[in-house]
C-alpha cells in the first residue's frame, strides 16, 4: 500500500515566518504617537511696563503647541528670572535697579521640555525713586465696556488722581488681575475670552509705591455666542444687600432666573470662588426673580465675592452669573 507524501515547511523557513509575524504584531501595538520634538510657537506681543522704581510688569499673548503649552519662562537680559504656568500670560518682576534700562524676552515650554525661540525683546526703563507716597490713588470712575465679538471686549474709564502720580491701571476679572495698562491710558482691549460667557470687570489704579486704589464700579459683559452654540443659562441681574442682625449680618441675594425650558430645582452659591451651599426650594420653584437669604457671623468690613449657577432640568449645572462683591456693613 502506497503512502501519501506530506510536504512540511523547512524548519528555518517556519521560524522566519513566525519572526516576521511577531515583528508585525509588535509594530501594530506600538503605533502610538512618537516623542514630542515640536517647539511651541513664539509668544507674541510682549509688553513690559514699569510698575515702580524696582519692578516691571510683563505681559504676552498665548503660544500654541501640537500637544499643549505647560508654561512660560521670562528672561531679563537673557537670564531666567521667572516661570509661570500656562494659564498665566503676565507676571511681575521685582528686585530691579531704579533708573535703569531692562530688556525682557519670553519663551513658551511644553510637557516634553521643548522651548520656543525667544520672543522679540522689549525694553523698559525703571523710573527714579519717588518721594514717600503714603496715599492710595483715587478710585477709577465711570467704567464702561463694549463687547468686541465672541472673544474680546473693550473697557474705558475715568482717570484717577494720586499725590505723587498714577503709574498703572490694573483690570480685574472676579478678583484676579488679568491686564494692566500704563497710568497715562484709560482704555484696555481684552482678548482670549470664551464665547457666550458672562464676565465681571473692575479696574484699580496703582501708584509708584505699588499702592492700589479701591475697585471701580463693576461692569458685566457677555461675549457673543459661537455660531450654533446653545443659549446662555446664566442667572442675570444678581443683586446683593446686607444688614446687621444680632452679632452677625444677614445677606440677601435676588436674581432673574434663566430660561431653561423647564423648572430649576436648585442653585449653587459660590463665595470667594468656592461652593458654599446648594439652594433648594421647600415647595414649588419660584418663577421670574428668585431670592435667598443667609446669615454670616463675620465682623463689619468683611468682604465677600458671590456668584450663583442654576441646576438645569437635565441635572447639569448651568453657566455662572456675573460675580458681585458685598462688604458687610456697607
Amino acid at each position: 500500500m502506497e503512502g501519501t507524501t506530506v510536504q512540511r515547511p523547512h524548519a528555518t523557513a517556519a521560524l522566519a515566518c513566525s519572526a516576521a509575524l511577531l515583528l508585525a504584531a509588535l509594530t501594530a501595538c506600538d503605533s502610538g504617537p512618537g516623542p514630542d520634538t515640536a517647539e511651541p510657537s513664539v509668544p507674541r506681543r510682549v509688553t513690559a511696563q514699569a510698575s515702580s522704581a524696582t519692578s516691571v510688569h510683563v505681559m504676552w499673548e498665548r503660544s500654541t503647541d501640537d500637544r499643549g503649552v505647560t508654561g512660560y519662562e521670562i528672561y531679563r537680559a537673557g537670564r531666567l528670572v521667572a516661570s509661570v504656568p500656562a494659564a498665566k500670560v503676565m507676571t511681575d518682576v521685582g528686585g530691579l535697579t531704579a533708573s535703569t534700562a531692562h530688556t525682557f524676552t519670553v519663551r513658551a515650554r511644553d510637557a516634553a521640555g521643548n522651548r520656543s525661540a525667544p520672543s522679540a525683546a522689549v525694553r523698559v526703563t525703571t523710573p527714579a525713586p519717588t518721594p514717600a507716597d503714603h496715599r492710595a490713588p483715587t478710585r477709577p470712575t465711570w467704567l464702561r465696556g463694549t463687547v468686541d465679538g465672541s472673544r474680546s471686549v473693550i473697557l474705558t474709564w475715568g482717570g484717577s488722581t494720586d499725590d505723587v502720580g498714577v503709574t498703572a491701571y490694573d483690570v480685574y476679572q472676579e478678583d484676579s488681575r488679568i491686564h494692566s495698562v500704563p497710568g497715562t491710558e484709560t482704555r484696555a482691549r481684552l482678548t482670549g475670552l470664551r464665547p457666550g460667557t458672562v464676565y465681571t470687570f473692575t479696574v484699580r489704579a496703582r501708584d509708584a509705591a505699588d499702592t492700589s486704589s479701591p475697585d471701580s464700579g463693576a461692569v458685566d459683559l457677555t461675549t457673543r455666542s459661537a455660531p450654533g452654540a446653545p443659549a446662555s443659562t446664566a442667572p442675570t441681574d444678581l443683586r446683593i444687600t446686607n444688614r446687621a442682625e444680632g452679632k452677625g449680618y444677614s445677606v440677601e441675594l435676588d436674581w432673574q432666573q434663566p430660561t431653561t425650558g423647564g423648572e430649576i430645582p436648585a442653585y449653587q452659591l459660590f463665595m470667594d470662588g468656592k461652593p458654599t451651599t446648594t439652594i433648594v426650594w421647600g415647595g414649588a420653584p419660584p418663577k421670574g426673580r428668585a431670592s435667598y437669604r443667609l446669615t454670616v457671623p463675620d465682623p463689619r468690613g468683611t468682604r465677600y465675592s458671590m456668584k450663583i449657577r442654576a441646576k438645569l432640568p437635565d441635572g447639569k449645572w448651568g453657566d455662572f452669573s456675573a460675580q458681585r462683591t458685598v462688604v458687610l456693613g456697607e
